[in-house]
């Protein structure tokens, strides 16, 4: 401890004689900068006292910055370190690179991002195990399309509820029992499978129902730790774990498949869920100022930032009084219904390429199953890229003093329209290795909309951010159901997938002008009364 203490203590001195040696041995002398204050963490209160001799220069902020991640922050300290700045709204400095991706928030982002990856890696296994299983058990290709729907039937019934839980009881809470229901389901489905059909479909219908509240669940963790500034690449960052969950389950199945069974996978996946769980509920807390190991000055980061922006406090603000969300209010106004249209728009585009690419692949350029497999996955490596780059290029914007509007709507633009002139270039190409480049430029535009509806979720209603990702979901959902069946009742019409390809582009650029037209990225008063 007395080694770490002089080290600091030599560091903070290096720094006041660079600024003033006199001024700087004198204060060091005189006791200001001892270990007592080191040890306790009240070099802090210190410097940012009225009464004290010592006032920082901007110049000490790296010193006090490094001293501030070895100071720690117990529950009740945390609580009550809102009312008092650490320093001064001016004199505190955005965090660096390595600040940012050691922090304690980043950390929560990350394990944001396994649980996506997981719901994912859970949800398209089965697109993977329907072909054994449906010669196993002599299915129909109809039948297996309504094994594989299934999971959909349970997604439909949960995000509105999830929503309102998670507005009401936290991110933490909720996405705890949803990934621990959702993995307990992929356990079974190997038993349930053996044992009935009935068995079966339930297991995935819990899994739909479970894996309903983990984007809202999601959203709400990020509106409480990130500030304003830092959202969109937060959503980036959660999402890339969502998509990279489709690469995993879309190759990695088939492999574990050939080492374990077909129900290899379910058994792996399953038990991973029940791990994240553990690190989850010890590791983390639903409000930074509940955390027991965030340093002082990441906390006053998070608060400062908050404060300084337009929005409410991430912290306290964020979190509604009622179970029963106001519905006929939040119908009311345009902005929902164009984040509804636009989760919609998402939503169709998303699971068409999701549960299509494979079958398009092989009936148009005659392409193999396990090829098909691979033509699916890179498509959504690039979607996690960009949609990273996205969400830092949406902060920039905002940091260099776009307005929140203007910026979610550039993205949600470049979200929609881009998509859009991709699946008409794919209706021009010739072989798969140009179909796969336009497939690929397509999916990875779509994630432009993760920094624009997306985190627009949270900026209009932060105390309903879970119930309006719950109603958009469901109608996403919805969306997503008569696409994927529309599909095929349109190529059995027509004679032609890239017909469907030429309206969904068509949907796209539709969508793009509806959102435009009606968002806004300002907070928006859904607490008065509707004549």
């Amino acid at each position: 401890m007395s080694l770490r203490l002089s080290f600091d203590q030599s560091v903070l001195l290096r720094s006041l004689n660079f600024q003033s040696p006199n001024r700087g041995r004198e204060q060091f002398r005189n006791g200001l900068l001892s270990s007592r204050f080191l040890e306790k963490g009240e070099c802090f209160k210190v410097f940012g006292s009225r009464s004290s001799p010592f006032t920082p220069l901007r110049g000490d902020a790296p010193a006090l910055r490094l001293l501030s991640t070895r100071a720690r922050v117990s529950r009740n300290d945390a609580q009550s370190f809102p009312s008092g700045s650490i320093f001064d709204e001016n004199e505190l400095q955005a965090p660096s690179f390595f600040e940012f991706i050691t922090s304690e928030r980043v950390k929560v982002v990350f394990m944001l991002g396994l649980a996506l990856a997981l719901c994912n890696a859970d949800r398209v296994v089965m697109s993977v195990a329907i072909v054994p299983l449906s010669l196993a058990h002599g299915w129909s290709r109809s039948f297996g399309g309504v094994v594989q729907s299934s999971f959909l039937w349970g997604y439909l019934m949960s995000p509105i509820a999830g929503g309102a839980l998670v507005d009401y009881y936290g991110g933490k809470v909720v996405m705890a029992c949803g990934v621990t229901l959702w993995s307990l389901a992929t356990f079974l489905t190997p038993w349930a499978a053996e044992t009935s059909l009935w068995a079966l479909l339930a297991t995935r219908v819990l899994l739909g129902i479970a894996e309903g509240v983990a984007l809202p669940s999601m959203n709400n963790m990020i509106s409480r730790w990130f500030p304003l500034t830092e959202r969109a690449q937060a959503v980036g960052l959660a999402m890339a774990g969502f998509q990279l969950g489709n690469v995993i389950g879309l190759t990695l199945s088939p492999i574990l498949m050939s080492k374990g069974g077909v129900f290899g996978p379910f058994v792996i996946f399953g038990l991973s869920g029940f791990l994240w769980v553990l690190v989850w509920i010890s590791a983390t807390s639903s409000t930074p100022d509940h955390h027991p190991q965030i340093s002082k000055f990441e906390l006053e980061y998070i608060l400062n930032t908050s404060k300084k922006s337009s929005m409410p406090s991430t912290v306290k603000n964020s979190k509604t009084s009622k179970l029963i969300p106001p519905f006929k209010r939040l119908l009311s106004k345009m902005p929902t219904w164009a984040l509804i249209s636009a989760n919609v728009m998402h939503s169709w585009g998303y699971f068409v390429m999701l549960s299509w690419m494979p079958i398009y692949f092989n009936t148009i350029y005659r392409v193999d199953l396990r090829q098909a497999a691979w033509f699916s996955a890179v498509p959504w490596v690039m979607m996690a890229v960009l949609g990273y780059f996205s969400g830092v290029w949406s902060d920039m914007l905002i940091q260099n003093g776009k307005s929140v509007t203007f910026t979610r709507k550039v993205m949600q633009s470049i979200g929609f329209v881009g998509p859009g002139i991709a699946l008409l270039g794919l209706n021009t190409a010739k072989n798969p290795t140009i179909a796969t480049a336009w497939l690929t430029i397509a999916v990875g535009l779509k994630s432009f909309s993760h920094s624009g509806f997306l985190v627009n979720l949270q900026e209009i209603a932060p105390q309903y951010a879970g119930v309006l990702h719950g109603m958009s979901n469901t109608a996403g959902t919805l969306a997503a159901i008569i696409g994927t069946v529309g599909a095929g009742f349109f190529v059995e019409l027509f004679g032609s997938f890239r017909g469907f390809l030429m309206f969904t582009a068509f949907l796209y650029f539709f969508s793009a002008l509806f959102w435009d037209i009606f968002s806004t990225g300002n907070q928006v008063n859904f607490d008065e009364t509707v004549s």
